[in-house]
């Protein structure tokens, strides 16, 4: 066995990861800093980060009521409608002798606090009622401890309900949905580097947007909070269900500027031919790589192609409704090459597009994979304590 074989099958079986998917990253990453990577992502990040909605409320005013609540919130030093809360843990679970098996996601939202609901369970054995249960995941990782509040039967017949109320979870972390900002619209949850992607898509007052995967809305709201409310927001997305979430969001957040819309944005071009645009935002479907916490991961090499062959298609129709003098950007929330730096080599090599510099870098440089990476911006788990995060910037010649 080789050593570069050898490194990615005990990589691959620490952290949960197909070996295909492992060796696919050590192209672009040594065997030490892979590891920091993915034992950073196993974690959720030291600060739970949300944006402020400026168009109902100021950041300083919404950070002097939550503190007068008692959140513990604090700005971000750079991005003024950001702030952040500091995420507890890692605290010991241990205790209750009867297990319950919760699926992946359900069991990377638990170890952060969550309750776990019905759809999330896959095992309950000999669990009853009022049972002190440990809550582990599939591969038998505890990440909290509760109390069942239906028998184990229950929970794998049913469909619905809370299964485990949890009172100590591996992580703690603010609920916003319990505040009473959320119901206000006052808050969004959303990443350091979400919010970055609007800030250097530069909106302004009165311009025309185009937001290609726009569901459910986070960033398609804070570009409108960055245009006043005012100018056009043409939001697309592929999915009726996620349109409707977004519809929703709009609503909550007092946004006026957004028509959403149901369609492939992969067709817009031709859908909508006299849709012409001064800025538009690509960021699509992705592995998702970067997001945390991941407590394995079960996507293969197949995955990220599919995925990197389905977002180039995205920049056809991009460039032929965004003015000549406009802007693209595009984002993922992925770690691979191939749907980053490659994907912007693509998009150079076919479209009229020229990179160009991002007005505020919190990350690091691109991968030195093609001319101009250092224009690029990429976010790492392990070196700037955010979900692992691509930004580029684009004018259109």
């Amino acid at each position: 066995m080789t050593g570069s074989t050898s490194a990615s099958a005990d990589l691959a079986s620490k952290y949960g990861y197909s070996e295909e998917l492992v060796e696919l990253l050590l192209q672009y990453f040594d065997a030490d800093r892979l590891s920091s990577i993915l034992s950073s992502l196993k974690r959720p990040a030291k600060w739970y980060s949300f944006r402020v909605n400026t168009l109902k409320i100021d950041p300083e005013r919404l950070m002097s009521i939550l503190i007068d609540e008692g959140v513990n919130v604090i700005q971000h030093p750079k991005i003024e409608e950001a702030l952040l809360v500091e995420v507890e843990g890692p605290f010991e679970i241990s205790g209750a002798e009867k297990v319950v098996v919760a699926d992946k996601y359900a069991a990377e939202s638990v170890m952060q606090g969550a309750q776990l609901y019905v759809p999330g369970v896959l095992t309950a054995v000999g669990v009853e009622p009022g049972d002190e249960v440990l809550v582990v995941d599939e591969f038998g990782h505890p990440v909290a401890v509760g109390t069942a509040v239906l028998s184990g039967a229950e929970m794998e017949r049913r469909s619905s309900g809370l299964a485990v109320k949890i009172t100590r979870s591996l992580f703690k972390c603010i609920s916003l949905r319990e505040l009473e900002a959320y119901s206000l619209g006052l808050i969004y949850e959303q990443s350091i580097p979400a919010m970055l992607t609007s800030l250097i898509l530069g909106p302004s007052p009165g311009d025309v947007i185009v937001d290609m995967c726009a569901a459910p809305g986070g960033k398609t709201s804070h570009i409108a909070q960055l245009m006043g409310n005012s100018g056009r927001i043409i939001a697309f997305d592929n999915s009726k269900s996620r349109i409707s979430k977004l519809v929703d969001n709009m609503r909550r957040l007092g946004v006026k500027n957004v028509v959403a819309i149901h369609g492939d944005a992969r067709y817009i071009h031709k859908d909508h031919p006299n849709l012409k645009a001064d800025k538009v935002l690509i960021d699509p479907p992705c592995s998702a790589l970067g997001v945390r916490p991941k407590l394995y991961e079960r996507k293969s090499r197949r995955d990220v192609i599919s995925c990197a062959n389905y977002q180039r298609q995205f920049f056809e129709p991009a460039v032929e409704v965004v003015k000549p003098g406009g802007v693209v950007v595009y984002s993922t929330c992925t770690l691979t090459a191939e749907e980053n730096e490659l994907v912007v080599e693509y998009a150079l090599n076919n479209c009229p597009l020229e990179l160009v510099d991002q007005e505020i870098y919190l990350g690091s440089e691109g991968l030195p994979l093609i001319s101009k990476s250092a224009l690029l911006q990429r976010f790492y788990p392990d070196v700037h304590g955010t979900p692992g995060y691509f930004i580029a910037k684009f004018v259109r010649i």
